[in-house]
C-alpha cells in the first residue's frame, strides 16, 4: 500500500517540473488545493441523495400536479408465469436473445407453444410487460426538476463568485503565477459541491432513468469527476470553473424544457428547446474549444513545459468535446424536425425512452386478441373484472386517440 501510494501522488504526475508537493504545502494567508480535500465530496454526494429524495417528493411532486403532468394509462400484462420468468431472467425481447435457435421467431414459437397461446399474444404480453417497466412522466418530471433547480443555482452561484475573477476575463490569468495559486473558499465550496453532484449522479445511475445515450452519460460522469478530482490535485482550479460555468449555462435549459414537455406545454418547451439548441452549440462548440481548450493547449505552455497531468487533462478535455459533439449532432437534428415540421417529438439528446411508441402502436393491432386471451385464462369472476377493466381501459384510450386525431394529422 505503502509503494502504490507513493506511486500515485508523485509530484511528475501531478505538478510541472521543478514543483515538488512542499512548494504547494499552504503558507500563511493562503490555501493552496491538497489532494485530502477531496474525501469532503463523500459526504456531500451522499447529502445530494438524501437532499434530492426530499425534493421530488416535497417540491417537485407538488409543482407537477400544478403544471399538469399526467401519467399514461398503460394496460398491465396478465399473470403468466411462464412468461414472467422469461422475462425477469433472461430478456425483456424473447425474439432476441437465443443464438441456439436457427431462427430468432423460434423463441417465441417456443414460449407460444410451451403456454398454449398464440406468437401475436407473447409478443402482445411482453410489450405491455415492459411498457409497465417503463418510467411515468411524473418520474420524469422529478428528475428533471431535480437537475433544473441544481443547474440554476449552481449557474448562478459560479456567475456570482467569477464575475470579479481576472481570469473570467482574460484566460491568460489562469496560468499566473501557476500553479502556486492560493484558492478562495468561495472557489473552495464552488468546485467541490459541482464534485460532489456528479458524484450523487453516478452513485444514483442504476436508479435513474435510462435513456437513449446512457453510455455517454457514465462516460460524461466519469470523464467529469476524473476531470474535476485531477484538476483540483494539480491546482488547474482556475480553468476548472470556467470548465463547469460553461456546462452549467446550458444544462439548466434542457432540463426546464423536459419539463414543460412533461406537463404538456408543448409552445413554451419548444421556445425554451430553441433557447437550450442556440446555448448549447454557442457555448460547446464555440466558447468550450476557442476558450478553453485553446488556453489549456497553448497559453499554458508559455508558463511550463508539457508534463504528464498536461497531457492527461487535455486529453479528458477532449474526450468532453467529442460528446459535446455528439449531443450537438442530435440536437441540429431536432432543429431540422423543428423548422421543417413545426414541432420537437421527443428529446433526441437525452430523453427517449426506445421503443416505446412501437410498442404501443403494435399493442394496439393486437388489442383483442389479447383481450380474448385473458378471458379463456382467468376465472369466471376475474373474468368479469378482466372484461370491465379492460372495457374502460379501451375507452380511455380510445378516447385520448379520438381528442388527439382532432388535434393532429395521422401519421399512419
Amino acid at each position: 500500500m505503502g509503494a502504490l501510494d507513493q506511486w500515485l501522488w508523485r509530484q511528475e504526475y501531478w505538478l510541472p517540473p521543478g514543483i515538488t508537493w512542499e512548494d504547494m504545502q499552504a503558507q500563511e494567508g493562503a490555501h493552496y488545493p491538497q489532494p485530502r480535500d477531496l474525501l469532503v465530496t463523500l459526504p456531500l454526494a451522499l447529502g445530494f441523495i438524501v437532499l434530492r429524495y426530499a425534493f421530488e417528493r416535497l417540491v417537485a411532486l407538488p409543482l407537477g400536479r400544478r403544471l399538469g403532468v399526467r401519467d399514461r394509462t398503460r394496460v398491465p400484462a396478465s399473470p403468466v408465469p411462464h412468461l414472467e420468468a422469461f422475462y425477469s431472467q433472461r430478456s425483456h425481447q424473447p425474439s432476441q436473445v437465443s443464438l441456439r435457435c436457427a431462427c430468432a421467431q423460434r423463441e417465441i414459437l417456443c414460449l407460444a407453444k410451451h403456454c398454449d397461446i398464440t406468437r401475436r399474444q407473447v409478443e402482445a404480453w411482453f410489450r405491455r410487460r415492459r411498457n409497465q417497466d417503463r418510467p411515468s412522466n411524473t418520474r420524469k418530471f422529478c428528475e428533471a426538476c431535480w437537475r433544473f433547480a441544481f443547474y440554476v443555482v449552481a449557474f448562478t452561484a459560479g456567475l456570482a463568485v467569477l464575475i470579479d475573477a481576472p481570469w473570467f476575463w482574460d484566460q491568460r490569468e489562469c496560468w499566473n503565477g501557476y500553479p502556486q495559486q492560493s484558492i478562495s473558499q468561495a472557489h473552495y465550496w464552488y468546485y467541490l459541491t459541482e464534485l460532489a453532484f456528479y458524484w450523487s449522479l453516478l452513485l444514483c445511475v442504476s436508479v435513474d432513468i435510462k435513456r437513449k445515450d446512457f453510455k455517454e452519460q457514465i462516460i460524461h460522469h466519469i470523464a467529469t469527476i476524473t476531470l474535476l478530482g485531477f484538476s483540483y490535485c494539480s491546482n488547474y482550479v482556475r480553468i476548472g470553473t470556467l470548465v463547469m460555468l460553461v456546462h452549467d449555462s446550458s444544462d439548466f435549459l434542457l432540463e426546464s424544457a423536459k419539463m414543460f414537455n412533461y406537463a404538456g406545454w408543448r409552445k413554451t418547451c419548444d421556445g425554451l428547446f430553441v433557447v437550450f439548441a442556440t446555448a448549447f452549440l454557442v457555448t460547446r462548440l464555440l466558447v468550450f474549444p476557442t476558450k478553453v481548450i485553446h488556453t489549456t493547449l497553448i497559453l499554458s505552455m508559455e508558463v511550463f513545459a508539457p508534463f504528464f497531468g498536461y497531457y492527461f487533462f487535455n486529453f479528458l478535455l477532449l474526450v468532453l468535446q467529442a460528446l459535446h459533439i455528439f449531443w450537438a449532432w442530435l440536437i441540429l437534428r431536432m432543429v431540422y424536425k423543428f423548422i421543417f415540421q413545426g414541432k420537437v417529438e421527443r428529446d433526441e439528446r437525452s430523453d427517449e425512452e426506445s421503443g416505446e411508441e412501437e410498442d404501443s402502436e403494435e399493442e394496439e393491432e393486437t388489442e383483442e386478441e389479447e383481450c380474448s386471451w385473458e378471458k379463456r385464462n382467468t376465472s369466471p369472476i376475474d373474468s368479469r373484472l378482466a372484461i370491465l377493466t379492460n372495457n374502460c381501459v379501451l375507452n380511455n384510450l380510445t378516447n385520448q386517440r379520438s381528442s388527439a386525431s382532432g388535434r393532429l394529422p395521422k401519421s399512419r
